[in-house]
């Protein structure tokens, strides 16, 4: 995916989780974050950020906030993205080999799935799951609890039950990670919805990212650890 147009600025603070005070240009600005997670070890005072300027002369902030480097490492955080690069991945064929259909929020259940899918040999639904939290090369998710994780997981599996594939995929907004794994120490109950998931028949794939100021794509798989 490709972004418009982009500046470098001086994160500052985080009043609430959907704004932020940043320094760009010799100035103080208030920018949307498009991430409404925690991201506490990223959103750090004096780290480099990356906005993009919005088309729209209309809104209330003018930037978003999609970008943050952490070290040497630069980590996409805008929470839209992953979908987004799913979607052009698995339109390229390298998802489901013979794709026919790849349809978005589709419902299933008392729960609605991010894509739904058909090919020429199989039928089912995909979670697509946005990864920020890295400590040493390990990438972990959720960084905060998700209820709707669990319920989500547990629908996969009802699907699979009922004859449909069903594969969760966690795209992990950065490169050069060691492995991904669940994270028991903040949500067990997620690590053991995963685990009985994958269990169950449930596809777990973890990809990595290729990561710009102005651009996220797809990478190459990473391991799993559940």
């Amino acid at each position: 995916m490709q972004y418009g147009k982009i500046l470098p600025a001086r994160f500052l603070a985080r009043p609430n989780r959907f704004v932020a005070r940043v320094e760009a240009e010799g100035q103080e600005l208030v920018c949307h974050v498009k991430n409404t997670g925690r991201c506490r070890e990223l959103l750090v005072p004096g780290a480099t950020v990356w906005l993009e300027e919005s088309p729209n002369p209309n809104r209330k902030t003018k930037f978003d906030l999609i970008a943050v480097e952490k070290g040497e490492r630069l980590i996409n955080m805008d929470a839209q993205a992953p979908n987004q690069v799913f979607g052009e991945w698995a339109q390229s064929g390298r998802f489901r080999e013979g794709l026919t259909l790849l349809r978005p929020e589709t419902t299933y259940g008392s729960s609605r799935f991010d894509f739904y899918w058909k090919s020429s040999k199989s039928r089912g639904f995909v979670e697509v799951k946005g990864v920020t939290l890295e400590e040493d090369g390990v990438v972990r998710f959720p960084d905060a609890p998700t209820l709707r994780g669990v319920k989500h997981l547990e629908e996969l599996v009802k699907a699979h039950e009922a004859g449909y594939e069903a594969a969760v995929c966690f795209v992990i907004q950065m490169g050069n990670v060691r492995w991904f794994a669940p994270n028991d120490a903040t949500h067990p109950e997620f690590g053991q919805a995963l685990r009985k998931a994958a269990a169950a028949g449930v596809e777990v794939l973890a990809m990595d990212c290729t990561v710009t100021p102005q651009t996220l794509t797809m990478g190459k798989p990473v391991p799993i650890k559940l």
